[in-house]
């Protein structure tokens, strides 16, 4: 039951933060206009999808990812040419279907040799129906019925491509924008659910300190009142106590302590652990009691910004090569980490779940081919040129990116099999 509670966490997750991303893409587009033809989360096949209004919404089989599809950003429709044979059903004049293959089973349908048609400026098909040359007007909601599939046409005025470069960002960045708003929301309740430490005017004290750690080999004990580190006051927060470990790896502190009423000083010296963050094996005692509104805020706001600031130093080191490749987690690896989170309770699962919506949110506006960040570098120099840039180069930057992080993801992933292979 444990275990099954775990995967229902863990696909929630996922599902939250995806949805979340994808609809402020989808939420801005439709205000600036666009035709948002598909609504995803997943990838790969697909199970399960309904329509509504112009956007068909779809579940598929793979949830790390999704997306939501705009007219003009891709081929979509087939495409007609002179010559071709089509039909059409109209109503009070204006075509309303068009239908390119299987024309034998249309009924209540004019079918006619294509003259010329236009379903993107003008909205007019010239067909020769029997000898007889006759226009027709387009619906600008029209749908083509092509391969056994129903397509909405999509006028110029719909396309993304067509919409203002405010606009444009606007719905490109609405998709981490929305994950940092909910990192936001969820640290608000995870403040809500678990409160804020009681202060203690003396320290914080040491509730468990691990016999193979480095506070162990310093001499710290179980009970130990912590009062200051480096001449400085801990404080009520053990994250600040956490906070200055992480930051000295191999660096020795002084730490003053009161051991049965006894005051002492002992040396303490972090050891890095993979990612150079320093570590000693002590947990703090957490006392908490209920937050007043204000401190809901006040804390949530700081875990916010220490969560951000965490993400980004990451980034930073693998950025200039502090970081080896085999340290680096995939979709395997995070599920690994969301598995051991869940068993520590609903709480730590909200945390956990904001920690990586900030992690999704600055990851998708990194400066890379395929991903936000990018897109919104090629708005912006559209901005500063007062004109586009070629569609197709712009295109092969993104597939060029995109094939570049499907191998990274690879290799990543591989790395993820190795280590649950190796336990």
């Amino acid at each position: 039951m444990e275990t099954l509670q775990r995967i229902i966490m863990i696909v929630l997750m996922f599902f939250t933060i995806v949805t979340v991303h994808e609809w402020g893409h989808y939420f801005f587009a439709k205000r600036a206009g666009v035709l948002v033809r598909e609504f995803a989360i997943g990838f790969g096949p697909k199970l399960f999808s309904y329509k509504r209004n112009e956007t068909v919404f779809t579940l598929r089989l793979l949830p790390f990812g999704g997306y939501a599809r705009m007219a003009g950003e891709d081929p979509e429709l087939a495409e007609i040419q002179p010559g071709q044979t089509i039909a059409v059903r109209t109503s009070d004049n204006v075509v309303k279907t068009i239908f390119v293959d299987q024309l034998d089973n249309r009924k209540n349908v004019i079918r006619g040799e294509v003259q010329s048609i236009d379903l993107v400026d003008d909205l007019k098909i010239v067909m020769d129906v029997d000898g007889e040359v006759q226009t027709f007007a387009v619906h600008p909601q029209a749908m083509m019925m092509a391969r056994g599939q129903e397509i909405q046409i999509a006028p110029r005025n719909r396309h993304f491509n067509s919409a203002s470069v405010g606009q444009r960002a606007l719905s490109i960045f609405a998709g981490p924008a929305m994950n940092f708003i909910l990192a936001i929301v969820l640290c608000l309740i995870y403040v809500r659910m678990v409160g804020v430490p009681v202060e203690n005017p003396k320290g914080i004290e040491l509730t468990q300190v691990m016999s193979d750690g480095a506070a162990a080999e310093a001499g710290l004990q179980k009970g130990d009142l912590v009062e200051k580190i480096n001449g400085a006051s801990v404080g009520a927060d053990p994250q600040t106590l956490v906070k200055l470990v992480q930051d000295s790896p191999n660096k020795p502190m002084q730490w003053i302590i009161d051991r049965d009423g006894q005051e002492q000083t002992i040396t303490v010296t972090p050891r890095p652990d993979a990612s150079n963050v320093g570590k000693i094996g002590v947990r703090p005692n957490v006392e908490t009691r209920s937050a007043t509104i204000g401190e809901t805020f006040k804390y949530a706001g700081q875990s916010f910004v220490d969560m951000s600031k965490i993400i980004l130093e990451s980034l930073k080191k693998l950025i200039f090569g502090q970081f080896h490749l085999d340290q680096l987690a995939g979709p395997v690896g995070t599920i690994q980490a969301t598995n051991e989170v869940a068993k520590l309770g609903l709480e730590e699962m909200i945390r956990w779940t904001a920690i990586i919506s900030i992690n999704l949110g600055i990851f998708n506006l990194l400066p890379i081919p395929a991903l936000d960040g990018s897109r919104l570098i090629f708005i912006f120099v559209e901005w500063i040129r007062r004109k586009p840039l070629e569609p197709s180069k712009e295109g092969l930057v993104h597939v060029v990116g995109f094939a570049m992080l499907f191998l990274l993801m690879i290799a990543v992933t591989y790395n993820d099999i190795v280590r649950l292979i190796r336990g």
